[in-house]
């Protein structure tokens, strides 16, 4: 009776560890919402969106700070979309970093960038398929982040195959991961609902995927018809900052390194 007992009492012990290995065993994707700071109504969509959607705040922009506040009530990360020069014409906005840009003035813009968008956990490129690709530029920002006291992460957007913002962040000890797709390049819901798929598939193939969005309409449809499903498709939803403490070491099979950048984007 007494050995009856206490082989019961080792089970129920074990309970806990065992549901702790089973959602450390759980794929995992994280979502990032590009572009916010434009719109009031789309800022509105993705801050009421289910689940630690990170949420991507183009600085100096009229909603900026509205959104911002919005989501870091609701619990959502904030990150700052720090503008940056493209291959292209494009203008990247107010505040934007290019490759004239010296290394004081790179941290004066980048303090003012992080300054008009509340609080900021994290950084991510807008644009910046030029600038991405100059390691001086890109060593220049990380020993900034990484001596920010708010011990800031960095997000590589991957809008250029040659960028190598997501190395320099490694080597400068920055907490950092790169996107694997991005599900709105392709505005079409059905295009849309397909890269969701894919993010699913990538993440139960390798045990974590990140993804970029946008606040366009069939982008927010998608969101709102998918992510109360995730655990039904057997992946879990997690924060960024999450992600990445997931993926910090080499022994993880998970590690964010391993996971091959896809084609870059246009700009």
């Amino acid at each position: 009776m007494t050995r009856c007992l206490a082989m019961a009492l080792a089970a129920l012990l074990m309970v806990p560890w065992v549901a702790a290995a089973q959602t450390a065993e759980t794929p995992v994707i994280s979502i990032i919402v590009d572009d916010l700071g434009y719109q009031h109504e789309g800022g509105q969509r993705v801050v009421a969106l289910p689940g630690p959607v990170a949420c991507s705040v183009l600085p100096h922009t009229p909603y900026a700070q509205r959104v911002a506040v919005a989501a870091h009530r609701s619990g959502k990360e904030v990150l700052l979309h720090l503008p940056m020069q493209a291959m292209n014409d494009k203008d990247p906005g107010f505040g934007a970093l290019t490759i004239d840009t010296g290394e004081r003035e790179l941290r004066r813009l980048l303090y003012a960038n992080l300054d008009a968008v509340p609080h900021v956990v994290g950084v991510n490129n807008h644009m910046g398929s030029l600038l991405t690709r100059h390691p001086g530029h890109m060593a220049w920002l990380m020993q900034s982040l990484r001596q920010d006291p708010r011990e800031l992460f960095f997000i590589d957007s991957v809008t250029s195959p040659q960028s190598v913002a997501y190395r320099l962040a490694r080597e400068n000890d920055v907490p950092s991961a790169r996107r694997d797709l991005f599900l709105d390049r392709d505005p079409d819901p059905q295009a849309i609902a397909a890269q969701f798929d894919r993010l699913i598939a990538l993440a139960l193939a390798r045990g974590s995927a990140v993804a970029i969005g946008h606040p366009y309409p069939g982008t927010l449809d998608v969101l709102e018809r998918e992510l109360p499903r995730l655990e039904a498709r057997g992946v879990r939803l997690v924060s960024v900052a999450e992600f990445i403490r997931r993926n910090a070491t080499e022994s993880s099979p998970w590690h964010v390194s391993l996971s091959p950048s896809p084609r870059g984007s246009k700009n």
